[in-house]
């Protein structure tokens, strides 16, 4: 009875997962550019043809991409280690790390950046706890949760093993901020009334990070990396002109964008 259980949640746990992954692309640029040529077509009507044709070519504008990754990380800057207050546990989100082709089954990062950050607050003295949460994927069965490459990458780098800790496997933020609470009771900070931790993501992923864990009652010290948006001092975006002809790039990285912020709004997290 209780193997059947355990599939049966493992079964929910993918349909949940596999829904929150392919439901917004119906909504994102190139899915509902497609839905309206299909509309089109079918309805003999210009209208959708033509608002499709309209609504990829903005998208795929850097300016347009590069003005909704300013909205989505405001009014976060990037800062250093030493700026940052002083905490109980450095949390460090998981999402740089891909699985590799190739029999040694080598994990190859994406982007380095929040592992990197939480290593210089440890080293920067501002907790006494690195914690890292176990992301995986229901469809990626032969890699690991992040959190245990992380551990065993952090302590090669020298950071000692019993300072640090990763979450069993999660799927999304909300299972890592209450993983993460969880984590702290054990260890015995959930004896704060309100634990305050260095939270490491991306900065467009900031906001709906920092309400969610909110919410499960820590205190959320923001510790923004991995910025997409171009800073102002490399120069106004509007007299680059490659920021003003479409490309495949700009419109992933629009469609990046707008998915954070379909994320902000199931999660009720502005």
């Amino acid at each position: 009875m209780g193997r059947k259980h355990t599939f049966r949640r493992a079964d929910d746990v993918s349909m949940t997962y596999l829904l929150s992954k392919l439901l917004p692309l119906a909504l994102l640029p190139l899915g509902l550019s497609l839905i309206l040529l299909l509309v089109g077509l079918i309805g003999r009507w210009r209208w959708p043809v033509m608002a499709a044709l309209v609504l990829l070519w903005v998208c795929s504008l850097g300016l347009v991409s590069q003005t909704l990754w300013r909205w989505l990380e405001a009014p976060w800057q990037r800062t250093t280690a030493a700026e940052a207050p002083p905490s109980e546990a450095i949390v460090v989100l998981s999402g740089g790390r891909h699985p590799a082709p190739g029999a040694a089954r080598v994990s190859e990062w994406h982007d380095p950046d929040r592992f990197l950050a939480g290593l210089d607050l440890f080293g920067a003295g501002k907790a006494p706890r690195l914690l890292f949460t176990g992301g995986a994927s229901p469809f990626r069965p032969g890699q690991p949760p992040e959190g245990k490459r992380y551990l065993k990458e952090a302590q090669q780098l020298g950071i000692p093993a019993g300072v640090m800790a990763s979450t069993p496997p999660v799927v999304n933020t909300a299972e890592e901020a209450v993983a993460i609470r969880r984590l702290l009771e054990a260890s015995g900070n959930g004896s704060v009334p309100s634990p305050r931790i260095l939270l490491v993501t991306s900065a467009f992923h900031m906001r709906r990070a920092q309400r969610l864990f909110e919410r499960q009652g820590l205190v959320v010290e923001p510790f923004p990396v991995d910025f997409q948006a171009r800073g102002a001092w490399a120069g106004p975006l509007w007299r680059d002109p490659t920021q003003w002809f479409p490309s495949a790039f700009a419109l992933d990285e629009s469609s990046r964008a707008l998915r954070e912020l379909l994320g902000r709004l199931i999660y009720r997290a502005w």
